[in-house]
């Protein structure tokens, strides 16, 4: 294969949109609605497109469950606590973790260190389950 050739083959991503399974659609769509304020940007048979900034996200109808045993999706939010008593407010119930070298204290961890390109010193987050059983987080980078 000549080295022309090959440039024409190379692999190109242009982004990376999460895929959130649902048993039930219709719950789905009242719970992110209801609860976190959003509603699709667009509909097809199986699936909800939703859009947050430049961000998308599908919910889509599955014949399996989400284990929920780990973070399938984060959001970040400028007031962690606000958003917290806000979304508890709507229902939500967060995770409470006690495990050596992370705990939760009414919901929220403290966490430190952070990627270095997001110029943060650390960040605080929170957890909680979707009508779905799907982890979502939710954090606050700290400066």
């Amino acid at each position: 294969m000549s080295e022309d050739s090959r440039t024409d083959d190379r692999l190109t991503l242009t982004r990376a949109v999460p895929r959130l399974p649902a048993l039930d659609l219709e719950r789905a769509r009242r719970f992110y609605s209801e609860c976190l304020g959003l509603d699709p940007v667009d509909r097809r048979p199986g699936g909800l497109l939703y859009r947050i900034g430049d961000t998308e996200f599908v919910v889509f109808q599955s014949t399996g469950a989400s284990p929920g045993t780990f973070t399938q999706m984060a959001l970040e939010v400028e007031n962690l606590e606000a958003a917290v008593s806000e979304l508890r407010r709507r229902g939500v119930v967060f995770e409470e973790v006690d495990s050596p070298g992370f705990r939760t204290e009414n919901g929220i961890a403290e966490i430190e260190g952070n990627y270095p390109s997001k110029g943060a010193r650390g960040e605080r987050a929170a957890w909680f389950h979707d009508s779905e059983g799907n982890l979502l987080g939710m954090g606050q980078p700290l400066h």
